[in-house]
C-alpha cells in the first residue's frame, strides 16, 4: 500500500491499465478495483494521510476503531467473490463504451 492511499492508486493504476487493456476490460473496472481496495482499506493504516486525519478528527486511534470497520475490510472480499461469479463485469465495447457482460467477454466484441 506504500504508505499513502493516493500512491496505493496512482501507481498500480498505471502499471494495470495495460494488462485490463490486453483483457477488453473497460477502464471502469480498473477504476473499481482500485477503489474497493486502496481507498476503503487506507483509513485503517495509521501513518499514512487517511488514518492520520481520521484518528484526529475522531479523536480515537487507529487500531481502537479498526475492529468496527467491517465494511473496510468486507468489500474487497466481496469484490472477489463478485468478480469470480461474473456479477457487475464490465468489458469494452466496439466504440469504447462500457458493455455489461460475464465472466468471459461476449462473442459480439471479440
Amino acid at each position: 500500500f506504500l504508505g499513502d492511499q493516493y500512491l496505493s492508486i496512482a501507481m498500480p493504476g498505471r502499471m494495470f491499465k495495460l494488462a485490463f487493456d490486453d483483457k477488453g476490460l473497460h477502464p471502469r473496472m480498473l477504476s473499481r478495483s482500485l477503489e474497493d481496495a486502496g481507498t476503503l482499506l487506507s483509513v485503517l493504516i495509521p501513518w499514512n494521510t487517511c488514518g492520520a486525519y481520521h484518528t484526529t478528527v475522531l479523536g480515537v486511534p487507529t487500531l481502537e476503531y479498526a475492529p468496527y470497520a467491517f465494511l473496510n475490510y468486507l468489500n474487497p472480499l466481496v469484490a472477489i467473490a463478485m468478480t469470480y461469479m461474473g456479477i457487475g463485469i464490465f468489458w469494452r465495447g466496439k466504440d469504447g463504451e462500457p458493455v455489461k457482460g460475464g465472466k468471459t467477454r461476449p462473442a459480439d466484441l471479440v
